[in-house]
């Protein structure tokens, strides 16, 4: 998710619960964090707190199941064990090579996928997430990463920041990333594109992210090494600077903007 004013839409009104008893000193806790009811029949989706951590469920009939971070079981599991390892488009789009292992500022984190992916690989990643709600289901999601002793030291390489992620770049203290990329929500109008269940409760709740030239402005004056935007294969570039080439596959391609080479460390 990259950055804009924090959405939410009409339909888009939350409320959060608990699962069980023993959940709701923690749902409290979450409703106060994110300025939420406990209690709104209103409500379209519910921050749910249970066994399995945080998680965001679309209410009503014909609702897909729930959205939740989960770098330990899943689809992040079967990506670490079976995912190509470093032949993947995504760590040649950030140029994972031999003896090379940037650091990388992922700008626009979301649920943290691509993040995960570069850290199993040994990238030391920065996580910036500016809607309040996804940056707390990867909080909870980290939190209980921490807790499972193979993929402890993964996520011991990811860094979350919460806010705007143009703003934390423009007034970045340290040592900048040799590496940022970007994956901004892309402006969808095929209502085919919505069918997976985390685009359903993203949408009304985040929107499209409409200000990703000032977005890459910001990467590109920050980034020591590189800028990468991902994007559906068939979207035009961000406006801008053109990319100097694109890597493409079947859904998504990786367009890059390159300022010096990585070299091994």
């Amino acid at each position: 998710m990259a950055e804009q004013e924090q959405h939410l839409e009409q339909d888009g009104r939350l409320r959060v619960e608990a699962l069980a008893p023993e959940f709701q000193a923690r749902a409290g806790e979450w409703a106060r964090r994110l300025g939420l009811p406990e209690d709104d029949s209103e409500a379209a989706f519910a921050v749910q707190v249970g066994a399995d951590g945080l998680q965001i469920q679309q209410l009503g009939p014909q609702a897909p199941g729930p959205v939740r971070v989960d770098f330990v079981e899943g689809q992040a599991a079967h990506r670490r064990l079976f995912g190509g390892g470093s032949g993947q488009m995504i760590a040649k789009a950030v140029g994972i090579a031999q003896g090379i292992r940037p650091q990388v500022l992922d700008a626009t984190a979301g649920l943290g996928k691509d993040a995960f992916v570069l850290a199993s690989l040994g990238c030391r990643m920065t996580l910036i997430e500016r809607q309040p709600l996804i940056a707390a289901l990867l909080e909870d999601g980290l939190a209980r990463a921490r807790a499972d002793a193979e993929v402890a030291p993964i996520v011991e390489r990811m860094r979350l920041l919460n806010g705007n992620a143009i703003e934390h770049m423009r007034a970045w203290q340290g040592d900048p990333p040799q590496v940022i990329y970007l994956d901004p929500m892309f402006p969808h109008r095929d209502k085919s594109a919505l069918v997976k269940k985390e685009m359903r409760v993203f949408r009304p709740l985040v929107g499209d992210d409409m200000d990703a030239p000032a977005l890459l402005e910001a990467a590109l004056a920050l980034a020591t090494h590189r800028v990468v935007v991902k994007r559906p294969r068939k979207a035009p570039i961000i406006d801008g600077p053109k990319p100097s080439h694109s890597l493409e596959g079947k859904s998504s391609r990786y367009d890059i903007y390159p300022k010096k080479a990585l070299k091994p460390s």
